[in-house]
């Protein structure tokens, strides 16, 4: 296709053009999904029939095999299909189960459709904010390179729904050779012009219930589908500006910066509390809700923020081609519903809109502390009127630590609600007993509410264990992180994962065929790959020890210091079973241990002061305070042999983990660091096929630790049955008997061999079978 004109709108046309032509190849070539796939599965057991009648010649043979590997593709494909609609992104590897995926779709459709929705009716010049070098802000504006978008189209998740031109992430993931010349085109045009053909920019809008009924307009959350191709602007952009963020953004905002956690929050806030009850102290908790925060935001005020901040005009022109030349369609029940702008506010879905909001919350970070220099809080009012943000009263409320007189007085002027503690803050507990049991009753209550969904579902245990994997274990991680769970709520969790694997959607209880100590260990090790709650817990918690010995001047571990002291890592109420042994430093000039040598040398002398570095590459100068016993002699005999050939620099002293690679803290490492280093060898790769249904490889699992209800297994369970195989009659049935042995199974594996042109001697039991 031949089209002239700039680049943004030859690429635009060529793949209005593709778009149309593939829904011609699909309708008239790819046909009908379902219809192929009954025409493949009608020819598959045509050849059935014909093969039970008599023998396939050579030719018809190989007919049969066409037709099976046809009916295949077809059945992948819709699998495929309805995974996309079904939007469950986190089911990789599950019992590749169509109807499962189907039920998903259209429960989404239910759950997401419209009845009727009811719609009811600055200058910030004076404020100080940090500022990008000039360096970074020209390093900002450089030509993009081919590398750098490559490097964003590899991190879109090519699943997600597209946005009205139809295509994923996965289309200029594979077709990225293809493409790669016209788009690195519009991003040159977008680099000179700082602008781009505003069809780019057309987003669908997605209205999702907030809950059950959902009438009014504020009831739905809006989220935005973005067109492909400004989704990948948007995404390289949003790489570079989240290396310089963290340099503007001051340390009281811990979102969306690199380095810091949203359990900072939490952290600080939990502390604060603490303190104040400890000391008897009374204190006022205001928790702010921004209405719509990111439909609100002021265009004109983002760019006199970003202006302030330091970020050079062609910066400040992309940002505002990309966030003004938007134009939206509600999606009403799946249809686009017209196209019409905006005049503010961010989308969510955009990779640039978390990055543009904190900058915009910064000035009123700067004006509350303003505020508390100035013991006054006019300054938020200004934030209000400059930003267009506004504070939601409705869901705003203020809690007492402690007897705070006038309360309800104070809650009246500001028509906001009164709170109490324990509340939550960030999706957290905030205020609540350090080892509370209720506080993980919430999440109990999510993982029943999806169990109750689940056991509507017929999923085979391979599908169980994905789901298990990929939602009901991660659901307490959030908490995990930051709280510590007690045993007994570990222990309820835990019983609810078991009961679901084996049991599924059973009313009544099911045989628990291995044990959970063995589920959860790796592959490797005959294990599901599953994680113990307890053991996660102090892996999640040890981060925390690793971060404070990392950090510099965060907030977080100032207030930590504050209240506990410098030496925190070493008292006994922050010891973690994950660091002991593993956390060391690696020395610079030692300012964070002067203890290391102070037997032999000056209080608080760092490892620096003790080497001169004037002397060759330095060598090691030690000032003892008195002499030594001649007991002592050998030990500074074998300090100074240590020493010979050790030679520090003068950078800043560093923690660095053992446990790990590249002296990293690692979650995953540390979990394994904490359970058992058992080196038994399971057969994994025999097992755990990628091609393989995971419904079978899980029966395989089985049969190698000889688990699965055969009649001997019966009997070890109290049923009182003889103990004859029910296939031959013969002899006592077992795994091995059941599955190798018996005469019938003999049979069948004689045939499957054969078609291969193949003999075999089969071992004892299944696991050398498969290791074979």
């Amino acid at each position: 296709m031949v089209v002239s004109g700039r680049a943004s709108y030859k690429l635009a046309t060529k793949l209005k053009g593709m778009k149309e032509k593939l829904k011609v190849w699909n309708r008239e070539v790819f046909g009908n999904l379902e219809t192929n796939k009954m025409a493949a599965l009608q020819q598959v057991d045509h050849w059935d029939q014909v093969e039970s009648e008599r023998r396939l010649s050579e030719e018809e043979f190989a007919r049969k095999k066409e037709a099976k590997d046809g009916y295949a593709k077809w059945v992948k494909m819709d699998e495929i299909h309805w995974r996309q609609l079904s939007r469950e992104l986190w089911l990789r590897e599950g019992d590749k189960n169509t109807g499962y995926f189907h039920r998903m779709a259209n429960a989404h459709r239910r759950r997401h459709a419209m009845e009727r929705v009811k719609i009811s009716g600055a200058d910030i010049g004076g404020v100080n904010l940090n500022r990008i070098s000039q360096q970074e802000a020209d390093i900002l504006e450089l030509p993009f390179t081919e590398e750098e978008v490559h490097s964003a189209i590899r991190g879109m998740n090519g699943d997600k729904a597209p946005g009205p031109d139809g295509f994923t992430g996965a289309f200029w993931q594979f077709c990225w050779e293809f493409v790669k010349e016209e788009v690195m085109e519009m991003f040159k045009e977008f680099h000179e012009h700082k602008t781009f053909l505003k069809s780019l920019n057309a987003t669908f809008l997605v209205l999702i219930p907030k809950k059950g009924g959902a009438e009014e307009l504020g009831d739905f959350r809006p989220i935005s589908l973005l067109g492909g191709l400004y989704k990948l602007l948007a995404k390289v952009l949003a790489n570079r500006i989240k290396n310089v963020i963290g340099g503007v953004i001051s340390s009281d905002q811990n979102a969306f910066v690199s380095g810091r956690q949203i359990l900072d929050g939490s952290l600080i806030a939990n502390e604060v509390i603490d303190s104040w009850k400890k000391r008897g102290k009374k204190g006022l908790i205001c928790k702010l809700d921004i209405e719509k925060a990111y439909d609100s935001v002021n265009w004109q005020f983002l760019m006199k923020v970003m202006e302030k901040m330091g970020f050079g005009t062609k910066w400040r022109e992309w940002i505002w081609s990309c966030i003004s030349t938007a134009k939206f369609s509600v999606l009403v029940n799946g249809e686009p519903a017209g196209f019409f702008p905006s005049s503010k506010g961010l989308r969510q879905g955009d990779p640039l809109s978390p990055y543009l909001f904190i900058m915009g919350m910064e000035v009123l970070s700067a004006f509350l502390r303003r505020a508390v220099e100035g013991g006054c809080i006019t300054g938020c009012r200004i934030q209000r009127a400059a930003s267009g943000l506004r504070i939601n009263l409705a869901k705003s409320e203020i809690i007492p630590v402690g007897e705070v007189d006038e309360i309800l007085e104070m809650a009246v002027e500001l028509d906001c609600k009164v709170g109490q503690l324990p509340s939550t803050y960030l999706g957290l507990p905030l205020g609540a007993p350090n080892k509370a049991g209720y506080v993980w009753d919430g999440v109990e209550e999510r993982m029943r509410w999806k169990l109750a969904l689940w056991k509507r579902q017929y999923l085979s245990k391979g599908g169980r264990i994905t789901l298990i994997k990929s939602t009901l274990a991660s659901m307490p991680l959030y908490q995990l992180s930051l709280f510590r769970m007690p045993k007994g709520v570990a222990r309820r969790l835990e019983k609810l994962q078991r009961d679901f694997l084996w049991g599924g959607g059973s009313t009544e209880r099911k045989a628990h065929l291995v044990s959970w100590e063995k589920v959860c260990v790796s592959k490797e090790k005959g294990g599901l790959g599953l994680r113990k709650i307890a053991q996660l817990n102090k892996a999640l918690l040890g981060k925390w020890v690793w971060r404070f010995a990392r950090a510099k001047d965060e907030m977080w571990k100032r207030v930590l210091v504050a209240k506990y002291g410098q030496r925190i890592l070493g008292g006994k109420r922050h010891q973690n079973q994950v660091l002991e042994g593993h956390l060391v430093w690696g020395c610079g000039a030692g300012p964070e241990f002067p203890s290391t040598l102070q037997c032999g040398c000056p209080k608080r002398c760092h490892c620096g002061g003790l080497m001169d570095q004037n002397a060759g590459q330095g060598e090691w100068n030690l000032r003892f305070l008195r002499s030594f016993n001649d007991w002592e002699l050998p030990l500074v005999e074998e300090l100074l042999q240590i020493l010979r050939n050790q030679r520090i620099n003068l950078e800043e002293d560093l923690a660095l983990w053992k446990g790990g690679k590249n002296g990293q803290f690692g979650v995953k490492d540390a979990y394994g660091l904490l359970t058992s280093h058992s080196t038994f060898l399971f057969p994994k790769k025999g097992i755990w096929v990628e091609n393989v249904p995971s419904k079978l490889a899980f029966f395989a699992w089985e049969a190698t630790w000889r688990r699965i209800l055969t009649i001997d297994r019966l009997q070890k369970r109290g049923w009182q049955i003889p103990n004859r195989c029910y296939l031959c009659g013969s002899d006592e049935e077992n795994v091995s008997h059941l599955l190798i042995h018996c005469t019938v199974a003999s049979v069948l594996w004689g045939m499957t061999l054969s078609l291969f042109g193949a003999q075999w001697v089969f071992p004892e039991i299944v696991k050398e079978v498969i290791t074979s």
